[in-house]
């Protein structure tokens, strides 16, 4: 049966190689259940929402993750976008002062209009106007980017008021006796990442899962033999989960809550809150096709990807059906790349992913106790292996390289897969017409270098 809906021959991979693939990336991005919901209770009126939102996020990540699975047959997993979710909190429902209900009518509004613009071909014509040495420096950056949040998932690298990050100090620990606390679990994702490192060296299959887990296990048992200690206010929490089964709370619902009204009122002021979303959610979720996509040898010899009209709608459909249930827009996740490294080719990796977050609703005690500092380890490596693609930038071709070069460093020190393309667009247009290479830029990609200009100024 699976053969016949996901064709694993004809791409390389079998049963057990997608599910394994699947379940990695579950475990990688599973987080966003626990830190969606802290995120949007921010937003006045939405703090005992909780539960709502837990069930709203994993549900339509199962949507969009079976949309992936069987309209475009890709190994890519949705869920709530970070960043955009903080937009929705913090500026739209914060510093905007409107309500979370116009919030998420924007998103709603953003999902049609994705639907529309995945339709009509946009979305697909911006994918294969971007230039194939910008797509490999997107990827490239992806690794630098993934790499980056795993370390400061694990706690390595923290912050710092003079230089804004900085390695860990183990000394700063032990001084204000905070070792067990802090200290060892840094030193433990440091162990993870030799741990699936000599997996992924050994040949072992499964090396990703198999380190998450291991990873968690040194840590309960760290925790069991007083080695750790957690705390909550420094966001170090038990390794050891307190119960199995439990369901979120629903009593306050967030299901259809839109407020329509206010766009006939604030027209203006509306359209400037979905620009805002509709452009950040394109250009991360072609920034994480692009770099995922060509991490698994999926671009073809142009550079295109066949079935990117299929992945953009299935991307589409959960933030329409998200913002219908509670929550911030569903997005294209770059944790899909650890799930790829694991072999996930066709959309069986999707599933898979798509089912254990409906699971995940039932079994939320035990999911949400895996800590970050176990699957830091494995977004550390999968940065490594998609890193390794630098090789496929033609440094010595200046006009395009230089542009890859300014995106693959923006992407990780902005944070942000969106501002990493817009940079490499427009250094490469600016580039190329300066050298009256004009002509060779396609039309599409001066409109967009226009279109990132005027948001930085804009928005």
């Amino acid at each position: 049966m699976f053969e016949k809906l996901f064709k694993l021959e004809a791409n390389g991979t079998n049963v057990r190689t997608e599910i394994v693939a699947g379940l990695t990336t579950f475990m990688t991005m599973v987080y966003i259940l626990a830190v969606n919901p802290s995120i949007l209770t921010a937003a006045p009126g939405l703090e005992n929402a909780g539960g709502s939102i837990l069930f709203a996020t994993a549900v339509a990540s199962t949507v969009a993750c079976t949309a992936m699975a069987f309209l475009a047959n890709k190994p890519f997993a949705l869920s709530a976008g970070l960043g955009l979710n903080a937009y929705f909190a913090y500026t739209v429902c914060g510093a905007m002062g409107y309500s979370w209900q116009v919030a998420l009518t924007a998103v709603f509004v953003e999902g049609l209009i994705f639907l529309v613009l995945s339709l009509t071909n946009v979305r697909q014509a911006i994918f294969n106007t971007i230039p194939h040495q910008l797509k490999v420096a997107v990827s490239v950056g992806i690794g630098l980017f993934i790499t980056f949040i795993g370390l400061q998932n694990a706690k390595i690298i923290v912050n710092n008021e003079s230089t804004l990050v900085s390695l860990f100090s183990v000394k700063e620990a032990i001084t204000a006796e905070t070792f067990r606390t802090v200290a060892v679990p840094a030193i433990i994702a440091l162990l993870g990442v030799v741990l699936i490192a000599w997996l992924l060296i050994k040949g072992v299959k499964g090396y990703m899962l198999v380190g998450i887990v291991g990873t968690w296990v040194v840590g309960m048992i760290c925790e069991v033999l007083g080695l750790y200690v957690p705390n909550p206010e420094l966001g170090y929490y038990s390794t050891i989960p307190s119960a199995i089964f439990s369901f979120p709370d629903l009593s306050v619902s967030t299901i259809f809550k839109f407020d329509f009204g206010f766009i006939g009122s604030h027209f203006l002021d509306f359209l400037v809150v979905v620009f805002a979303f509709l452009f950040v959610d394109i250009f991360d979720t072609l920034g994480t096709v692009i770099g995922c996509a060509t991490k698994a040898e999926m671009l073809d010899e142009n550079g295109k990807l066949p079935g990117i009209k299929e992945i953009l709608f299935a991307d589409a459909i959960g933030t329409t059906v998200g913002a219908c249930l509670g929550t911030s827009t569903i997005t294209t996740f770059v944790e899909s790349s650890s799930g790829i490294s694991e072999g996930g080719r066709t959309g069986l990796t999707s599933l898979t992913t798509g089912v254990l977050f409906l699971f995940a609703i039932f079994l939320s005690p035990l999911f949400l106790t895996i800590p970050s500092f176990a699957t830091a380890p494995a977004l550390i490596v999968v940065g490594f292996l998609m890193m390794q693609q630098v090789k496929d930038v033609k440094w010595d071709e200046l006009s395009s390289a230089i542009p890859c070069f300014v995106c693959i460093v923006m992407m990780g020190l902005s944070y942000s897969i969106s501002d990493g393309i817009a940079f490499g667009i427009i250094s490469y247009v600016a580039i190329n017409a300066l050298l009256g290479k004009g002509k060779d830029v396609s039309i599409l990609l001066y409109v967009l270098a226009a279109l990132f200009i005027l948001k930085y100024f804009l928005i």
